[in-house]
């Protein structure tokens, strides 16, 4: 399938089951989503593997950030959860926003090469990302903001994709405006 492909067919899986790709795999395909565009090459991201009471313990920090009781079930939806954190360098060259999309640039790629290597995968944000007690829970230093997770299962046999509309590219696309305006 060619990156062409694999853009188009692009699909998130709000529901994941059964088992996640392997550490080993994760390492193969997070070597190649890590030759994203990187000014400087900073490389300004990090990803934390969270498995089994990974999750637990996420949902608890996830209750704390809500002032819930109970701990969140969210991350108890995939087997595999990625955290995609931005780690900001030092750098008089490339702005905090950059360094953030490289890692957002990451956490995408890697999206879709796990759903070409058949994962099925969602990226989860929300507001409790930038809580304290969730940056706790996944040892954020105080260059890092967490940019979400990816979660990641096998796709079940029974459901289908979230459907993603279609884009009308020409409605993006513009020339840049004459001097006359």
């Amino acid at each position: 399938m060619s990156a062409y492909e694999a853009a188009l067919a692009r699909q998130s899986w709000s529901k994941v089951t059964g088992d996640g790709p392997t550490h080993e795999e994760l390492v193969r395909l997070v070597a190649a989503a890590g030759r994203v565009a990187d000014h400087s090459s900073l490389r300004p991201w990090r990803l934390i593997e969270l498995r089994g009471d990974d999750r637990v313990r996420l949902g608890k920090a996830i209750a704390k950030a809500e002032k819930d009781r109970h701990p969140s079930s969210k991350p108890m939806r995939a087997p595999v959860l990625i955290a995609v954190v931005a780690s900001f360098q030092k750098s008089s060259k490339v702005p905090h926003w950059e360094q953030e999309a490289v890692a957002a640039g990451v956490a995408h790629t890697l999206s879709l090469l796990l759903d070409e290597a058949g994962w099925g995968v969602f990226w989860r944000t929300g507001g409790y990302t930038r809580s304290k007690p969730v940056a706790k829970a996944h040892g954020l230093k105080k260059n890092e903001e967490l940019l979400g997770w990816l979660y990641v299962g096998e796709k079940p046999a029974d459901r289908k994709p979230s459907r993603r509309k279609s884009v009308d590219a020409e409605a993006f696309i513009s020339r840049m405006p004459s001097k006359k305006q």
